[in-house]
């Protein structure tokens, strides 16, 4: 238990000294606490030889330097490839059926999208979600008949089989 009070002690008396200097390293606050937690991280785990280190806080902030030194070096890798390829294509403005199929998609209950999207866009089946919801599969399936019913309702130039309005697996 001792180890672990002296810790927190650790902790509390260095902790805004090492956001304010991951902050100056990274430039950016939330870089810095990904780094500074990133670096609490490592501490703790090495704890029990870094409680007798002469200067556990220049240890701290060494490790600090070197994770944003890392970061630094992967982003410019990122940069450097995306330089090469060039941007990505410019995507045109949604087409007027999923402006469409949007608009009436936020219509529905948010069970009924959420159940409709994970069935459709991520191909899962009723059983996982009914698992992910913690709901009875039968209550999925309830939410899917509902829902498809409710789109062929608002989009009624769209052909039920389109829809699907007949399976529920």
């Amino acid at each position: 238990m001792r180890d672990a009070d002296s810790f927190d002690d650790f902790y509390r008396s260095t902790s805004g000294r090492a956001v304010r200097y991951g902050y100056a390293v990274a430039g950016d606050p939330a870089e810095a606490q990904d780094l500074v937690q990133e670096a609490y991280a490592r501490a703790w785990r090495q704890w029990a030889k870094l409680a007798g280190h002469p200067a556990p806080e220049a240890w701290l902030r060494l490790v600090i330097s070197r994770l944003a030194t890392d970061r630094f070096r992967r982003l410019r890798g990122w940069r450097l490839a995306a330089s090469r390829t060039g941007p990505p294509p410019d995507v045109g403005p949604p087409g007027e059926d999923t402006v469409l199929l949007v608009a009436a998609l936020r219509q529905l209950p948010p069970r009924h999208r959420q159940a409709l999207a994970l069935h459709y866009l991520f191909d899962l089946p009723v059983e996982e979600i009914a698992r992910e919801a913690g709901v009875p599969t039968g209550t999925v399936k309830s939410w899917l008949s509902r829902g498809r019913a409710r789109l062929a309702e608002l989009l009624p130039g769209v052909a039920a089989e389109e829809l699907e309005v007949n399976d529920v697996a």
